[in-house]
């Protein structure tokens, strides 16, 4: 296995027309949280990836695993949970440049994951082990689950790589930085966007926030800078990676998570650092193009006629 994640992925319902949503008739179902979004897009690019989660005994959940099993990911570690249901979120398209996000996840089954659900002889199989700022803002439970998790990470020499993903209205901004801040110190790779890095350090510059990260224990942060591309910050070096700029935005929910797995990829391809990071700008760059959160990762083969282009325009 060569990465592992943890966390709730939930069914996702777009109006199929713009506007406020009081208005919207039909709806469009599809499947969506960072985890499963880093884990599918892995997979694509012909990685191993494993899912830790739980759904509910339903119809939505058995389509869920279903889907993510059908997009190569493993779901072996997936539980079933008879007593929750499985979460719901709405994405509403005001206008192409206006969304906003609406969840139903309060009491999921997901929300029930502890540290009971952790295999450790699975875990430690991995290289890596992906975990977001989402699944511990859901119940103390999956708090003390994703300590525990990061905790046997460590031990078993994975590398943890954390993205904050802040939800700021799932807790409150107090208890938000308090754990984030403690996640960082479990984690060896850093990825927060720069409002996310002004969140947690009270700072907008990269290089600030990248030393903050470096401070508390980690040994790399990569900073999104949205159209810019990422700065990557390491004890040794810091530097800005542009991204390719692209002509339409069609849908920007979910650019983080694949600049996730893109970056991801190239480490485990051995890449450099700086090429890791301009893989991961890359697929970030396609995923905006395409509606849906997981539509446009691209495979092994997509990706390779991107970066050729990509090549290409920088000529």
């Amino acid at each position: 296995m060569d990465v592992v994640t943890i966390g709730e992925t939930m069914v996702l319902f777009t109006p199929q027309s713009q506007g406020q949503m009081r208005y919207a008739t039909n709806f469009n179902r599809k499947f969506a949280g960072a985890e499963t979004n880093v884990a599918i897009g892995l997979a694509k690019l012909g990685h191993k990836a494993g899912w830790i989660s739980r759904v509910g005994n339903d119809e939505f959940g058995k389509a869920m695993v279903s889907f993510v099993k059908g997009e190569g990911v493993d779901v072996s570690q997936v539980q079933y949970d008879r007593e929750a249901p499985t979460g719901l979120f709405f994405k509403e398209i005001r206008t192409m440049q206006q969304f906003r996000i609406q969840y139903y996840r309060n009491g999921s089954a997901a929300s029930r994951m502890s540290k009971e659900d952790i295999n450790e002889n699975y875990l430690k199989q991995a290289k890596i082990l992906y975990i977001s700022g989402i699944t511990p803002a859901l119940s103390e439970s999956c708090y003390e689950m994703i300590v525990y998790a990061a905790k046997l990470a460590k031990k078993h020499g994975l590398t943890v790589v954390f993205d904050p993903n802040v939800r700021r209205n799932l807790w409150s901004e107090e208890k938000a930085r308090k754990v984030l801040l403690e996640l960082v110190s479990y984690s060896d790779i850093v990825l927060p966007s720069v409002e996310e890095g002004e969140f947690l350090f009270g700072t907008k510059e990269p290089e600030e926030i990248g030393s903050e990260v470096l401070k508390r224990g980690a040994s790399m942060a990569v900073i999104k800078v949205g159209s810019r591309g990422a700065w990557y910050v390491t004890k040794d070096k810091q530097e800005l990676v542009p991204t390719v700029q692209v002509s339409e935005v069609k849908d920007p929910v979910g650019a983080g998570d694949g600049f996730c797995a893109g970056f991801l990829s190239g480490l485990l391809d051995g890449l450099s650092v700086r090429e890791s990071v301009a893989r991961g700008n890359l697929v970030g760059s396609i995923v905006v193009q395409v509606d849906g959160d997981v539509e446009g990762l691209p495979d092994r083969e997509e990706l390779g006629l991107y970066t050729s282009a990509a090549e290409d325009i920088r000529r």
